[in-house]
């Protein structure tokens, strides 16, 4: 099976170009259509509070010019200035009534009266609409007053055809909406061209990925925004990490094949020449590969689990399971442990616990009875130190120590690879493990330093 029929599809959530110029579009609805309709109530009352600032203006005309006859009934010194009033249905009209009195009206209205009621008092302006012509709806602003030399309270009614008024304010709605309708396609446009191009890096950022998959690049290389370089630059750290952990399984691979040579090539020839110890032969190799394996499988598994960004140990309760581990192998043994309980390293349990158990371990096989473990935190650093009143280790020997398969003390049973797989692991993990001497018990120190868990 190849190594794409295995890459499973990744399951689309819909498009980012689609969300973000689909919520630009609802926003911008939103906005025009309440704009729209606020400024057409703005601008509608202004053009009718206009409309009846004039017809009030007429209707103050009235009122300054009438005065009352020798009959008692309502006459103008000056009639109306517009000559509409003397056109038979013209649409602007005046009107001037009162209980018990004639109606005295504008010739304009000919056949017509504008109906007042006695009911209510008028004695400011009043503004209304009215139906009462049948093909004709009307604005009317009327007042009630008393003229001098008259107890009669008369009503001045000046009243005008809602036509003009009303095609003003179909003019002035179209021209809002049509405004209003290219303003938000212009909005759109903009916005998803503003999408497009605030998209193009990503766009860029996939061709490159491509590239990388191609085995045409083998890092993102292109200028990105800055809103995209820290993704690009965690992109590239993680394809770096994979060649790193690719060549670190490479070279263990081949490290292994190396180790696993020389006894194969060991056994075959003492097999061939019908060797008399050939059992002995193959129990002593076998016993050095099975060494080389478990060495390298435990290297295998700390780069495995190093990748993960959220590994983390507390060592207290790793230390306390060793020591009873340990303690039931060496009964013996008097295990002492101190330092900061609650210390957490950036390491895998399973890791620490190997490494820990190696170190107790070898303290307790080659110390004198008593073993020392203390934990600390220092810069940045979980510091972990096992003492033990052994014998201890030679300046000139502790780094060859390292070496696989190197025993200082070849009367205790052993494969030699503990402190080797405890330099290899902390390695793994950007840690760091040195050997000393220890000043209280007199035996052997190892320092084990791990970075600390935020």
């Amino acid at each position: 099976m190849s190594a794409d029929a295995t890459i499973r599809p990744v399951k689309g959530g819909g498009s980012l170009s689609r969300r973000m110029i689909g919520i630009a579009a609802v926003w911008i609805v939103v906005l025009l259509a309440g704009g729209g309709f606020a400024l057409d109530r703005v601008l509608s009352s202004a053009v009718t509070q206009n409309f009846d600032d004039q017809l009030e203006y007429v209707l103050r005309s009235l009122l300054v010019s009438a005065e009352i006859d020798p009959i008692g009934e309502v006459s103008f010194n000056r009639e109306p200035a517009d000559q509409r009033f003397l056109e038979p249905y013209s649409g602007l009209y005046w009107q001037v009534s009162a209980k018990g009195h004639e109606v005295f009206p504008s010739r304009s209205l000919w056949d017509r009266q504008l109906g007042f009621g006695a009911a209510h008092n008028d004695r400011a302006v009043h503004i209304y609409d009215s139906e009462q012509f049948a093909d004709e709806k009307i604005r009317v602003v009327e007042r009630d007053v008393t003229l001098p030399r008259s107890t009669v309270r008369w009503r001045f009614q000046v009243a005008q055809s809602r036509d003009g008024l009303d095609a003003q304010i179909q003019t002035l709605r179209r021209t809002l909406v049509r405004s209003f309708l290219l303003l938000g396609i212009g909005l759109l446009i903009l916005a998803a061209l503003q999408t497009f191009y605030g998209l193009w890096p990503l766009r860029q950022l996939r061709d490159e990925i491509a590239l990388m998959r191609a085995g045409r690049a083998n890092r993102i290389a292109g200028k990105m925004p800055i809103e995209v370089a820290p993704m690009v630059e965690e992109l590239n750290g993680l394809v770096a990490h994979n060649e790193t952990q690719a060549e670190e399984a490479r070279r263990h691979a081949g490290n292994l094949a190396h180790a696993l040579k020389t006894p194969l090539t060991v056994i075959m020839n003492a097999a061939t020449a019908g060797s008399d110890d050939l059992a002995d032969t193959v129990v002593r190799e076998a016993r050095t590969m099975r060494r080389q394996v478990d060495h390298h499988l435990a290297r295998a598994r700390a780069v495995g689990r190093r990748g993960s960004a959220h590994s983390r140990a507390e060592v207290w309760p790793s230390v306390e399971s060793v020591d009873r581990a340990v303690a039931r192998l060496y009964p013996h043994v008097r295990i002492d442990m101190d330092g900061v309980k609650t210390a957490i390293a950036h390491i895998e349990r399973q890791d620490l616990d190997e490494m820990m158990g190696n170190l107790v371990e070898n303290a307790a096989k080659y110390g004198g009875g008593s073993v020392f473990v203390t934990v600390g935190v220092q810069a940045g650093f979980v510091e972990i130190m096992v003492e033990d009143d052994g014998r201890g280790i030679p300046e000139e020997d502790r780094q060859r120590i390292f070496d696989r398969g190197v025993r200082l003390d070849s009367g205790k049973p052993g494969t030699g690879l503990g402190l080797a797989i405890v330099r290899d692991v902390a390695e793994i993990y950007d840690g760091t493990v040195s050997l000393e001497e220890s000043e209280d018990l007199g035996g052997l120190l190892v320092r084990l330093r791990l970075p600390a868990a935020g």
